[in-house]
């Protein structure tokens, strides 16, 4: 037996490194080995914060005659859905068309040429729920290829000749337009659920995309109604047990509709979106909520996820050991009344009615997870602050969920672009330096000589997979928020080699249309390519986004034109499915409005009337404003250049569609410069 995952960089991979399975990562070997040998090979993909994935891996990849069985008749492939996004995404479509529903830990068996001819995602150790038994299913697959290898190969080729035949859907020839957006709008409302925030039922999801969707679209057109979804949606969350009400930061989603009961990991992509949905909420309204909530998550992102390199780690685990050594989806942050009481004496009423926590309990076995339910009374803010400040003192006694450590770049990119706007808005020069500290990190480590990007590192050492769309995409919406806060021209340079690489090596030159990988990635049986926004925006999105802020700043049009063409997809699904494309329809919001183009010139960083107009322009909502301040006349940025003083005082330069305002000097005219339609 020989595991070959012990010098892998994904944690994931690391949790099995130890197990009696032969693991092979993915790889042309493993492939080699199963044509050689004539066996299928096992396909297991999953995450490190994947509950469901652990108890599959304690149940029967830590079982020794599990282990043997595959070892005899399989080549085990395992894959870190996080580190190959490619792998995973073709895979999985593969297994919806098959079964009508994925999920992970996903197990696929295929043949030594990749091709995959049965699928399913958990399966347990002995038949249950009408399920068949893991051992069941490899029994069954093994005697299907010894005896009937010709029915399996015929299975597998016409598997993957669907799959080649399933298009994309057509995207329209054009961006859309005010009417598309109304209808997207129209079928949000629909769908939106008015007692409780957000949309759908159970589960529910944190709708990030959509709010900043939302949040565009009242900027641009005033419409109350997009502001009150949003509004009422954030204040929903923010007061549900999704939210961490005493550390900081959101769960992945809730399993009901109230947002009380999360599942409990907590994801880098989820808190970076979030951390700016509130930040841009409270620009929109001065809503002392959203502000909490936009600094307690950036402060949750730099006390539990950064790295001591600098980057952000991918996730936090939702099990950790409850005390007695089990593991226990939930135990670093559900309490009983009991602990209250153990922990904060006289206090633990006044706990127990401002977090919610009952006898019965709100989650398993009497115990509650934190919410604020009142909605009304009066509490000391004072005695409040201290019981929440020993709370968590109490909960960091307690044993820790595990934290993968591994650095994506484009999580990372999404938390630069949160923690420097929200850095910028709230006067925390600390969350810019953190923010600066993971771009260097994503150029020292992610990026070579030529501008490529690596998915992944792990304590300062690269990855082995290439980047995907969605990393150059996030990458470089990450680099152009630092460039408009901090005003340093390089971060727009790097925003813009890694866009190059999107336009020669991502689009489709005849449509317009975007790969998730590119055209010398390394060939599956089929190039992904999705433009749905699911839990992060797709890469399609992301970089049809960057794309229009880096023409923005520099008028180069045939970005422009790219994110144009790209957004054509927008147009065909953002009436019919608005909800699985936010991200595309607030890039669509900020085309139509411009974006604006905004150039702040004064005589240096320390001036205070410079200061002035550079935080409005910062501060304004206007849907993808791209913001540029330096002294007169600057190279740092293509939007100084020919800006001048006005009468020997700063100034404030508004652009869009070709078009330019008079400059301005006074910050209340460059507020209604930038709120103006």
């Amino acid at each position: 037996m020989r595991n070959r995952l012990a010098h892998e960089t994904s944690p994931y991979l690391l949790q099995h490194a130890d197990n009696p399975v032969d693991w092979w990562p993915w790889s042309a070997e493993a492939f080699a080995e199963a044509r050689r040998t004539n066996r299928p090979v096992l396909l297991s993909v999953g995450y490190s914060s994947c509950h469901w994935c652990h108890v599959m891996a304690h149940e029967s990849f830590e079982d020794r005659a599990t282990a043997d069985y595959l070892n005899e008749h399989f080549v085990s492939v395992k894959v870190d859905r996080e580190e190959r996004p490619d792998v995973d995404a073709v895979y999985m479509e593969a297994v919806q068309a098959a079964t009508g529903h994925g999920g992970w830990p996903m197990t696929v068996f295929l043949t030594p040429d990749a091709e995959p001819f049965y699928f399913g995602t958990y399966f347990p150790p002995a038949p249950r729920h009408g399920m068949p038994s893991f051992r069941q299913v490899l029994e069954g697959v093994q005697q299907a290829w010894t005896t009937r290898h010709d029915e399996v190969s015929e299975v597998a080729g016409k598997i993957v000749r669907d799959l080649a035949q399933r298009e994309i859907v057509r995207q329209a020839a054009e961006a859309p337009g005010e009417q598309e957006l109304a209808q997207a709008l129209l079928g949000l409302t629909r769908e939106y659920d008015p007692q409780r925030g957000g949309f759908g039922g159970a589960p529910k999801f944190p709708p990030s995309m959509v709010l900043e969707f939302l949040l565009r679209h009242h900027a641009r057109t005033g419409a109350e109604g997009a502001l009150q979804m949003a509004a009422d949606t954030c204040e929903r969350m923010a007061r549900g047990g999704i939210y961490d009400q005493l550390g900081g930061g959101f769960a992945r989603y809730s399993v009901d509709r109230d947002w009380v009961v999360p599942h409990f990991e907590k994801m880098l992509y989820d808190n970076a979106l979030l951390c700016r949905v509130y930040a841009h909420l409270w620009r929109a309204t001065g809503s002392d909520l959203a502000r909490r909530v936009a600094l307690e998550t950036a402060d949750f992102l730099v006390r539990d996820l950064r790295t001591p390199e600098g980057g952000f780690a991918s996730a936090l685990d939702a099990d950790s050991d409850d005390g007695t050594g089990r593991h226990v989806e939930g135990a670093y942050y559900v309490w009983t009344p009991g602990e209250l009481r153990d922990v904060l004496g006289d206090d633990a009423a006044l706990a127990a009615q401002y977090f919610g926590v009952t006898e019965e309990g709100t989650f398993e076995h009497g115990r509650s997870v934190l919410q604020l339910p009142q909605t009304e009374g009066v509490f000391d803010a004072e005695k409040v602050a201290s019981v929440r400040r020993r709370l968590l003192d109490a909960r960091a006694l307690r044993p820790a969920p595990g934290r993968d450590d591994k650095v994506v770049a484009a999580w990372n990119g999404l938390a630069v672009a949160a923690l420097a706007e929200t850095g910028a808005y709230f006067g925390r020069p600390d969350l810019v330096e953190a923010a600066v500290g993971a771009a260097d990190l994503l150029v020292r480590v992610h990026l070579d000589e030529h501008a490529r990007l690596a998915r992944t590192s792990k304590d300062g050492r690269v990855g082995p997979n290439a980047g995907v769309l969605e990393d150059y995409g996030d990458v470089a919406e990450g680099f152009l928020a630092l460039a408009s806060v901090t005003g340093e021209g390089v971060w727009l340079e790097f925003a813009g080699l890694l866009l190059d690489h999107v336009l020669d090596r991502f689009a489709d030159p005849e449509t317009g249309a975007l790969f998730d990988t590119a055209s010398d990635a390394e060939r599956l049986i089929r190039r992904p390519q999705d433009p749905t926004d699911n839990a992060a925006p797709s890469g399609w999105t992301a970089a049809a986004g960057a794309l229009l802020s880096y023409a923005a700043h520099t008028g180069s049009e045939p970005h422009r034109a790219a994110a144009e063409r790209a957004l054509g997809v927008v147009k065909t699904l953002g009436p019919r499915v608005p909800r699985f494309i936010g991200w595309g329809l607030a890039v669509a919001e900020a085309l139509l409005d411009g974006p604006r183009e905004v150039a702040v010139v004064g005589p240096g960083p320390d001036d205070e009337r410079t200061a002035a107009l550079y935080r409005t322009a910062l501060l304004g909502a206007a849907p993808g404003a791209v913001v540029a301040c330096g002294i007169p006349d600057s190279d740092e940025f293509p939007l100084l250049a020919g800006r001048t003083l006005v009468d020997g005082a700063p100034a404030a330069y508004v652009c869009r569609g070709f078009v330019c305002d008079l400059p301005v000097t006074d910050p209340q005219a460059l507020r209604t410069r930038l709120t103006a339609s």
